[in-house]
């Protein structure tokens, strides 16, 4: 493959030409380059024996990048790990004023710039940390990352500024050697280029015809693929392009954060919409910021279709119509999953069903519950699996069907690192508060064992389980190191759920978990719901005594510790 081909594929993103051009440039030390693409976020692992040097390779890598402008990289991540080691000894985020390759940064530069004159510097922090440690914090005052512009173009690293340097020359041994503390404004004079062997220990990199074989570039993974489970064809969905399970770039703990039943107001029969829908998310939006993936049910549907499922109403049938642009609502409170497998996905029949996960993928969001559904996510290089499970089998995964259960869940594990399963089930009330170790049925319709089903999905592979349905908290339980939350209650229904006692008790429940999905710790955010079944952080903490209390009842040798202010923590 030529040189030209090379540069063009890295110009259009491909992870595997960046990965080889920057390893051209840090090969003489001896450090070796692995790169994956998620969306915007470019991922680069070096490994070497020692540990990779932080300052100078971050140098070399922001030049030629600066140089390269890959296609629509809006920011890098870069690990430094020692070879025989699995976990990073250095992490560097490098963000970018606006995506490389959108071609401002060539309109911006001029002709100056390409003829080695200073460039604009701007100034602002870089992440850099030792170990990946994640905050349990809610996030009240967070600061936002500054908003990308048409202007100045060029990365963010500290307060330095970068000077562009031809690619085929990306650095020079002494960068490696003296790890600079500032990045000099004034052109470097670079030796001259000369072709060299994968050996070589020349100052200057250049990229030969005969140095990159074809196999080196492997094709981009397709985002959608089927498979085979249990002779039926399994959906497989990815939210980004998913690493391999054994790929070899170093995991951080992840954070996810979930909460229950979700209706921001619905228009049939009538219109209980609120005037100013603005208002829903307003209380509660900054303690849902913060983690990795913020997971919710969206119990109504998003569609402007006639006919409901369920006649007029009446009785204990209800039916949820939530007009389609409310799905910015749930877009800017910061949702990345959302589950739609729960009895009220079909209220207007399938067409309401295939309308709200229309409009949940297409605001950039994605929707959990089809039958044989997984949809992937990869986060801070570790890839999650979701599954959405209820009790009407016909439509979505059911949890009354185990050995099809088990098959999904190890079919998600051979991908994943960590599979989450959303699960609707169980009574409905104020009288469905406990877990039993049984069926329980709701007017007649069998919601399943909630317990079975759990301890079921964990044995078979699964790492965390997120119920709800009941409208009501339930306890938790910490079985074989991975975490159940029976249910999450109502957290928002406008005009829709009644909010009376323990119905209005609500939670942000954040749960941290290892690479492997053990849980290692988590909180309740106590949530409280006002008359229109608006949520409200509540400051007397009652949903935190609520389910301290349950999970004592239920699972007394369950190996959690609540404290009175929510933190959750193991025994």
């Amino acid at each position: 493959m030529s040189q030209q081909e090379i540069l063009t594929l890295a110009k259009e993103g491909d992870a595997t030409a960046i990965a080889f051009l920057i390893s051209q440039a840090l090969g003489t030390k001896g450090i070796a380059v692995k790169a994956t693409r998620q969306n915007t976020c470019l991922h680069l692992l070096l490994e070497a024996e020692p540990l990779p040097a932080q300052d100078a390779c971050i140098r070399v890598i922001v030049k030629g990048l600066l140089r390269l402008e890959p296609a629509q990289i809006y920011s890098i991540k870069v690990y430094g790990r020692r070879t025989s080691q699995q976990l990073a000894g250095w992490t560097q985020i490098v963000e970018l004023k606006q995506p490389l390759g959108s071609g401002g940064a060539r309109e911006q530069r001029g002709g100056g710039a390409q003829e080695g004159g200073k460039i604009p510097s701007y100034q602002s922090p870089v992440t850099s940390y030792q170990s990946p440690v994640t905050s349990h914090q809610p996030p009240v005052n967070r600061h936002p990352l500054p908003k990308r512009t048409t202007g100045n173009p060029w990365l963010l690293v500290g307060s330095v500024s970068i000077v562009l340097i031809p690619l085929c020359g990306f650095v020079l041994r002494s960068q490696l050697q003296q790890p600079p503390a500032t990045i000099s404004s004034t052109s470097e004079k670079l030796l001259p280029l000369k072709p060299i062997p994968s050996t070589s220990a020349s100052p200057a990199i250049r990229i030969s015809q005969k140095a990159v074989a074809k196999p080196i570039l492997k094709p981009i993974p397709k985002l959608v693929t089927t498979t085979q489970v249990t002779g039926k064809v399994t959906e497989v969905s990815n939210i980004t392009s998913p690493s391999p399970k054994n790929a070899q770039f170093p995991a951080e703990n992840i954070t996810i954060k979930a909460v229950g039943d979700i209706i921001p107001g619905s228009n049939y029969p009538y219109n209980k919409l609120p005037k100013d829908e603005k208002i829903l998310f307003k209380s509660v939006k900054p303690y849902l910021q913060g983690a990795d993936i913020l997971f919710g049910n969206f119990e109504s549907t998003l569609t402007d279709y006639r006919y409901s499922s369920k006649g007029g109403g009446g009785g204990m049938l209800f039916a949820f119509r939530t007009p389609p642009s409310y799905v910015k609502l749930l877009k800017d409170a910061g949702f990345h999953i959302l589950n739609v497998a729960n009895n009220h996905s079909w209220d207007f029949h399938e067409q309401g069903f295939k309308d709200t996960i229309k409009n949940i993928d297409g605001a950039g969001m994605t929707a959990i519950g089809k039958k044989g559904q997984i949809v992937y996510k990869n986060v801070k290089g570790v890839n999650v699996a979701f599954i959405g499970f209820s009790n009407y089998g016909e439509v979505h995964n059911s949890l009354l069907e185990l050995k099809a259960g088990e098959a999904i869940v190890k079919e998600a594990k051979k991908k994943a690192d960590i599979v989450v399963i959303s699960v609707h089930a169980g009574a409905e009330g104020t009288g469905a508060l406990r877990v039993p170790n049984h069926n329980e049925f709701f007017f007649g319709e069998n919601r399943g064992n909630m317990v079975l089903f759990s301890h079921t999905m964990i044995d078979a592979g699964a790492d965390l389980i997120l119920g709800h349905g009941p409208h009501v908290n339930r306890a938790l339980e910490l079985y074989k190191g991975k975490l159940i939350a029976y249910s999450l209650g109502n957290f928002m229904g406008y005009r829709s759920l009644s909010t009376a006692g323990e119905l209005g008790e609500s939670l942000i429940l954040q749960v941290q978990m290892n690479p492997k999905g053990d849980f290692i710790s988590g909180k309740i955010i106590p949530v409280q719901l006002n008359g229109q079944g608006i949520p409200a952080i509540d400051n007397n903490f009652r949903s935190v005594g609520l389910i301290r209390n349950l999970t004592k009842g239920d699972f007394p040798n369950t190996p959690l510790k609540i404290d009175e202010k929510g933190q959750i923590l193991k025994k």
